[in-house]
């Protein structure tokens, strides 16, 4: 009886997500949607972290992250069937805190409103295919160049949390402490992870980051809970807030600044996320589109606009999907584990936060070098091509944004063809959005 139950369960996950079709298994679905998370997980602590320094309460805040990474994730998987994963974006957040709340002086009651009207924004776009038309737009040789400055951007993040780079003192960056524990944890992770991939192990970046963490214990990187399961902490104090702010104040002049803003960042996170993550899966086809894009970037949209409500700032897809796609997860059963596993999160997140940000740095590094195999698909030769590509993808690590290193990239691809006499390799959506990102450099 177990034995069909486990066949008809088996089955079912075929149909649905055509893994067959797409080359791939459930245990390396499975492996692949785990890997994600252990590299997303960080997020669960982060997030509360940054929107705590606005006013809200941590607590609160971790519960809405899992619930938001959690159920937007999941509608991922039947939604457009992508090993995609969605979690309150990194910079996002950072600009909601820091910039929205504590210089604009807006309260966090009101910047949640503004991630709420921006979701809604997005939900119209998205049955326009506004932002797919974006996606459809960016040629080849950039969606090439973006997966590899992608890789560069998670390369970057990963080395600076394991504190091999940080800043200095009057350099930008600089190598770090090499005797630190973190520094040492790290490496050892790195080779460790990196001996497991040479030998093609399944599932090797997920069992680096558990044996690190393990290590880490020993090393007192990484400290053993004091208790392993606790009921999530509540969200009354944040919840709904949108609807309890004056919405006078949502027709101002700098509140409509702040939507913009909100929207700028996130339309050209996503895009170039979606687009280097799926150029790196091969989910791209000959025609260097994402079919059902439309799909994709509504769930997006949707995730926004529900975590504002259950009190997070904007939620979007992840660079860390890469992880995942680097073992093999090709369908939505990728997103639905990692989407189940941030809501077990909930209540198992005393052993979810014992990993250190040592034991994920070497899979973000490591996925940083995944990330990088696009570049040799790039015409070098075609300085009209070339030269955008370069500055897409060095941007991106540089400006610490994937959303700039695209602006840079399509603004360069667009004057050098016109300036060359190539003026009609440009789409008119690329006219569109150069003289968008003109405009956002002059006001």
């Amino acid at each position: 009886m177990t034995s069909k139950a486990n066949s008809n369960d088996t089955s079912m996950l075929e149909r649905y997500f055509r893994l067959k079709e797409h080359k791939t298994n459930v245990k390396t679905e499975v492996i692949a949607g785990i890997t994600t998370f252990m590299t997303m997980a960080y997020i669960i602590v982060v997030n509360p972290g940054i929107l705590s320094n606005a006013g809200m309460d941590f607590g609160a805040v971790l519960t809405a992250t899992c619930l938001a990474s959690g159920l937007t994730t999941i509608l991922m998987a039947f939604l457009a069937n992508y090993p995609f994963a969605l979690a309150p974006g990194m910079g996002l957040n950072a600009f909601f805190a820091f910039t929205v709340v504590l210089t604009m002086g807006y309260s966090w009651q009101l910047a949640l409103t503004a991630v709420f009207v921006e979701g809604l924004i997005f939900i119209v776009m998205s049955f326009f295919k506004v932002r797919e038309a974006i996606i459809d737009a960016i040629p080849m040789n950039l969606k090439y160049a973006v997966s590899a400055g992608i890789g560069l951007f998670i390369a970057i993040i990963g080395f600076v949390n394991a504190g091999i780079v940080k800043a200095g003192e009057g350099t930008v960056v600089t190598l770090g402490d090499m005797k630190s524990p973190t520094v040492i944890l790290a490496i050892i992770g790195l080779l460790i992870t990196g001996v497991l991939l040479h030998k093609n192990v399944k599932g090797a970046l997920f069992i680096g980051i558990l044996a690190t963490t393990v290590i880490g214990i020993f090393m007192g990187v990484a400290k053993l809970p004091e208790s392993i399961v606790s009921a999530p902490p509540s969200i009354a104090s944040i919840a709904l807030a949108p609807f309890s702010v004056s919405w006078s104040d949502v027709f101002s002049l700098n509140f409509l600044i702040v939507i913009f803003s909100f929207l700028f960042v996130d339309v050209f996170d996503t895009v170039g996320t979606v687009i280097g993550v799926a150029s790196k899966a091969n989910l791209l086809d000959k025609d260097g589109k994402l079919p059902r894009a439309s799909q994709v970037l509504l769930t997006d949209a949707i995730g926004t606009t529900g975590g504002a409500l259950l009190g997070t700032s904007t939620v979007t897809t992840y660079v860390e999907s890469a992880s995942g796609v680097a073992e093999g997860g090709r369908t939505g059963l990728t997103a639905l584990v990692t989407g189940v596993l941030f809501l077990l999160a909930l209540f198992f997140s005393p052993v979810f936060l014992i990993i250190p940000g040592a034991a994920t740095a070497p899979a973000l590094i490591l996925v940083g070098l995944f990330m990088m195999e696009p570049i040799l698909k790039i015409n070098f030769k075609d300085y009209t091509e070339a030269i955008p590509a370069f500055f897409a993808i060095t941007m991106m690590p540089f400006t610490y944004s994937i959303a700039e290193g695209i602006v840079f990239g399509m603004l360069s691809y667009t004057f050098l063809k016109v300036f060359t006499g190539k003026a009609k390799d440009v789409s008119i959506v690329m006219y569109i959005l150069s003289a968008i990102f003109i405009l956002k450099f002059i006001l």
